[in-house]
């Protein structure tokens, strides 16, 4: 059973790995020219696991930015993965040991592939793409230091991986909806923020307020 479960987590998580290594892979060749080594690219990769900000942390760090600001900015760019927690409360707290490191492994991607999952080990598969993806993101960060400086790559353009893979949940999950009223007002939501808020900014809002209609949605319904 445990192999079965392993191997449908892996089959699971396969665009993440196609996504992560070659970004992690950037990641790490950026580190490396940065002035770092290997293992400050696995160490960081292993305690703070945010893709977004790991790119964003390199300069902070060679200009030794104040803690405060580090803190806050980190804060400010994985505050949607606030939202993405109370998707999986249930499960999560069914998972015992494994709940806070569940928490602390929730990125985008694995948020996305949970979503389509609907097995009768749903909470093993979730722990194993956790652990897998994981694993995926210190490898290619680990090629990326190791070697990435050694081969005349052009990374330029390399990030867009991230975008295909939303593209290719996004289709899937498309086909297996089952209250398309929910999913237009969420679509719409977004768009109104991405007008208001612009490119950058337009996620936070947009995840509050689809979040209160829910819940209002919800206290109209009980």
């Amino acid at each position: 059973m445990n192999k079965k479960i392993i191997q449908t987590a892996f089959i699971k998580s396969l665009p993440i790995l196609c996504s992560y290594i070659f970004v992690g892979m950037a990641y790490g060749l950026m580190m490396n020219e940065a002035g770092f080594t290997w293992w400050h690219t696995i160490l960081i990769s292993f305690l703070i696991y945010t893709g977004a900000f790991q790119f964003v942390l390199i300069p902070f760090l060679q200009t030794g930015t104040p803690l405060v600001t580090v803190c806050l900015s980190a804060l400010l760019i994985n505050s949607r993965q606030l939202f993405y927690s109370l998707t999986f409360v249930d499960e999560f707290n069914a998972m015992g040991k494994k709940k806070l490191y569940m928490i602390h492994t929730l990125t985008d991607e694995t948020f996305a592939i949970n979503c389509t999952l609907s097995d009768e080990n749903k909470k093993d598969i979730m722990f194993w793409i956790a652990f897998l993806s994981r694993c995926y993101w210190m490898t290619g960060g680990l090629l990326g230091s190791v070697i990435g400086n050694l081969i005349p790559w052009n990374l330029e353009g390399i990030d867009f991986c991230m975008s295909a893979l939303f593209i290719i949940i996004l289709m899937d999950q498309c086909q297996n909806i089952e209250n398309k009223k929910i999913a237009g007002i969420g679509l719409i939501v977004g768009l109104v923020c991405l007008l208001i808020f612009g490119a950058n900014q337009f996620m936070l809002p947009s995840l509050i307020l689809i979040s209160c209609w829910m819940v209002f949605r919800s206290w109209s319904k009980a």
